[in-house]
């Protein structure tokens, strides 16, 4: 009689707690693939985000060496193409974003907000050169080194994106090869 009270005692228990599992569906997310395209995109941006930090860079050298208005100008132009090229990579990529995995979508989103700054940062150095205002050296000097900065903290963060990636990969590959299931 003791076993038929336990097991009555057991029992409304044990099929609640059925029940509550058995009535929410446990719902696993399937992570979305990576899109191989917006991994290429990311690529070509990693390339020329590395080429304005190589430019803002020696630009920013300017400011310790005796050079011409002319030099001034003439880089400051190329880093102004080479944002205006990283922006138009940036729209292409905004338009797959849907498409994106999650951790691409984090790399399109975060690249935005410096081609932002880079552009002011151009802007703002194009009209001290066009009014060669001398009183305000050290407010250029200052657009400089934040384009500098800017290019270079963006180079970096792209970089880091597209190696994330590529180690992704190689990590699935493996996985595949080894047979090996992701659990989660």
């Amino acid at each position: 009689m003791n076993a038929r009270k336990s097991v009555a005692w057991i029992g409304p228990p044990a099929l609640l707690i059925g029940g509550f599992f058995a009535g929410s569906p446990v719902v696993i997310a399937a992570e979305a693939p990576d899109s191989e395209q917006v991994s290429k995109l990311l690529s070509e941006a990693r390339t020329m985000a590395f080429q304005l930090r190589e430019d803002a860079a020696d630009m920013e050298s300017f400011t310790r060496m005796d050079v011409s208005w002319e030099s001034h100008a003439a880089a400051i132009n190329q880093i102004k193409e080479h944002v205006n090229t990283l922006a138009r990579q940036g729209a292409k990529l905004k338009e797959l974003r849907g498409a994106a995995s999650p951790w691409q979508k984090t790399a399109i989103d975060r690249i935005e907000p410096f081609l932002d700054e880079l552009g002011g940062y151009t802007t703002a150095a194009l009209e001290h050169i066009k009014s060669h205002d001398q009183h305000t050296m050290a407010e250029y000097n200052d657009y400089l080194e934040a384009n500098a900065d800017y290019a270079s903290d963006l180079a970096a963060m792209i970089g880091q994106f597209v190696d994330y990636g590529k180690a992704k990969q190689r990590m699935e590959r493996l996985g595949a090869k080894l047979e090996v299931r992701d659990e989660k």
